[in-house]
């Protein structure tokens, strides 16, 4: 099947193109790359299966795009992901992810897809009564960012409802894996991983009690993977592993995987940093046969490598 990816030159998105390929199925990608990267792709470039359409999603050529593509199924990834930037210019936010997430959908119609992916995140949830989270847990958005990703899915039910297509919205706790940023909205695992191996600080915020729900980019993608079907139309459902990891362990076993010293300095919590979070993944297993398979100690083994690796050339 023809599958087109927004936001696939990025972390996530290009680990899910490298994958839909491998599976054999015809691949376009529509991102601006100003956050994402040529390079993310470099697996894909010149396979007769993909293309890259280097455009933002709010741009009227995406329509044009998709009605000649006429991809059958839209993963919709490209989006703001900085959670302070949304909170300094909501508008700028509103832009990206409301506007944007609406042209996706407008250029879906019109390009016949039978079915969109959205990926959504652990910000829609707040600050939640009961972790893990359910994956029918009302919404709580503490920042533009969350609401914006709220309304993603106020939008996919709407186009739904209008114009029959199906739709499956996936909930990402913290994916972390190659090819994630040290730079800008990183995630802790990246900026961990680059200190520790070029010997520089690191500091947790707080007394390294809070928690996360940390999982692995490639099941994610496998996420990804199974929702482009028929299961999960009309749904929810969290990629997570329901376990929490104290920030304080996650340093020791970034350390231990990159050979370094496990000594953080330690700095005052962060305001808004929420104590816990985790998502509870069972829903997805029966809805959509997806579960975590990667437990996080070979996880960052595999993403320190790959770091090291990248330092070396």
């Amino acid at each position: 099947m023809r599958v087109l990816v927004t936001g696939g030159a990025g972390f996530i998105g290009s680990h899910l193109v490298d994958r839909l390929l491998a599976d054999g199925h015809e691949v376009d990608v529509v991102d601006d790359l100003s956050s994402g990267s040529r390079g993310n792709l470099a697996g894909a470039v010149g396979h007769d299966r993909f293309r890259l359409h280097v455009m933002d999603v709010r741009d009227r050529a995406l329509t044009t795009l998709m009605s000649d593509l006429q991809p059958e199924v839209v993963c919709h990834l490209a989006a703001q992901i900085s959670v302070r930037r949304s909170v300094a210019d909501p508008a700028h936010d509103a832009r990206l992810n409301v506007e944007g997430t609406a042209a996706v959908l407008a250029a879906a119609h019109e390009g016949r897809t039978r079915k969109v992916v959205f990926a959504s995140s652990v910000a829609v949830y707040g600050r939640p009564a009961v972790i893990p989270v359910p994956g029918d847990a009302a919404g709580d958005p503490r920042s533009p960012y969350a609401a914006s990703k709220l309304s993603g899915e106020i939008y996919l039910a709407t186009f739904r409802a209008l114009y029959g297509i199906e739709y499956t919205t996936l909930v990402l706790s913290n994916v972390y894996g190659p090819r994630q940023s040290p730079e800008g909205e990183a995630g802790v695992v990246a900026i961990f991983t680059d200190a520790l191996l070029s010997g520089t600080p690191t500091v947790v915020y707080g007394d390294g009690t809070q928690t996360r729900d940390y999982v692995y980019v490639d099941d994610v993608v496998d996420g990804f993977v199974r929702a482009c079907g028929s299961e999960g139309n009309g749904r929810r459902f969290n990629l997570g592993t329901g376990i929490q990891t104290t920030d304080r362990r996650l340093h020791s076993l970034i350390a231990d995987a990159a050979g370094a010293h496990d000594k953080p300095g330690f700095a005052p919590p962060r305001a808004g940093d929420l104590p816990a979070m985790a998502v509870d993944p069972v829903p997805a297993h029966d809805g959509l046969r997806w579960q975590p398979r990667t437990d996080l100690p070979t996880g960052l083994k595999k993403t320190v490598e790959w770091a090291a690796a990248r330092r070396v050339k």
